[in-house]
């Protein structure tokens, strides 16, 4: 099938009629202004099967130039995108590997998750949609001129996962100049991870999932660039007391919030003062928070 489906083109780009593709540096200047960046989680995951190259796309077509997704290692190492440490909700892995189960990401190789059906989970218009390698991930957000919001998903199960996606971006051509100033976010709730990714490229702007306590957010400054928490566990006033730091490149460290998926929400967490908000639902955020 083709990846960017009608569901995702069509209906999804109906409901913005003419959107255009904003630039980093437009998004960081709305951001300037008051308005929140706004990250699609998983892609445009409220319109096509989460961390597939259809939900880039389907954000694409809503003009959301930021993107959120997940990396995991499989068992011949190889990087790919998906959320969950099981490949049992978002794919057929249960039917086609029967014997398999847990069905671990880190159990099966690159070319058994490649045999696997990723859409129809999600709907019958995205039966056949595949778990995309990093390098294929990669690829088409870049020639969408997306940015990227990268996850490293449980890095305490494996080892070296860190520097397996620095070595994939610098080979796709993400750790230049450009892609490191406007383009990249490393992030990831493991607090060690970070700090691996911070230490092996220290111009890499990196992000820590979590609500540390506002006592220890000057520990968490000295290696991260943003604090990124739900959404559920923040007020104005942590907001406030994480931004009043500076974090690792000596920037007022930002607050990116998760994973607020309706407008009355969005205008909540915009008024408390939040930097960014990463939804499932990108334009519904977007139009709210202008």
């Amino acid at each position: 099938m083709s990846v960017r489906t009608a569901t995702a083109s069509g209906a999804v780009a109906a409901l913005l009629g003419a959107c255009v593709l904003l630039p980093a540096t437009q998004a960081q200047a709305s951001d300037a202004q008051g308005s929140p960046v706004v990250y699609a989680h998983r892609g445009a995951s409220a319109y096509a099967p989460e961390n597939t190259l259809a939900a880039v796309d389907a954000a694409d077509d809503l003009g959301i130039d930021w993107v959120e997704n997940d990396v995991q290692l499989t068992k011949d190492g190889v990087l790919v995108v998906v959320h969950d440490t099981s490949l049992s909700r978002t794919t057929d892995a249960e039917e086609v590997f029967p014997d398999r189960a847990p069905w671990a990401v880190k159990d099966f190789t690159a070319a058994e998750i490649a045999t696997l059906d990723a859409g129809s989970w999600f709907g019958a218009d995205f039966a056949g949609a595949r778990i995309p390698t990093f390098k294929e991930y990669l690829r088409r957000i870049e020639r969408n001129d997306q940015n990227l919001l990268l996850e490293i998903k449980s890095p305490e199960i494996y080892p070296g996962i860190e520097k397996e996606t620095l070595r994939v971006l610098r080979q796709q051509g993400w750790l230049d100049r450009d892609h490191v100033k406007n383009r990249l976010i490393v992030q990831s709730f493991g607090a060690e991870s970070v700090k691996t990714v911070h230490a092996q490229r220290p111009d890499v702007v990196t992000g820590f999932l979590g609500t540390p306590a506002v006592a220890d957010l000057p520990s968490y400054a000295a290696f991260t660039d943003q604090i990124n928490p739900a959404y559920t566990d923040i007020g104005a006033d942590y907001v406030a007391a994480v931004q009043k730091l500076k974090g690792a490149h000596g920037k007022p460290l930002r607050v990116n919030t998760w994973t607020v998926n309706d407008a009355a929400d969005a205008v909540e967490v915009a008024g408390f003062g939040v930097d960014g908000i990463i939804t499932n639902n990108p334009d519904v955020v977007r139009d709210a928070t202008r």
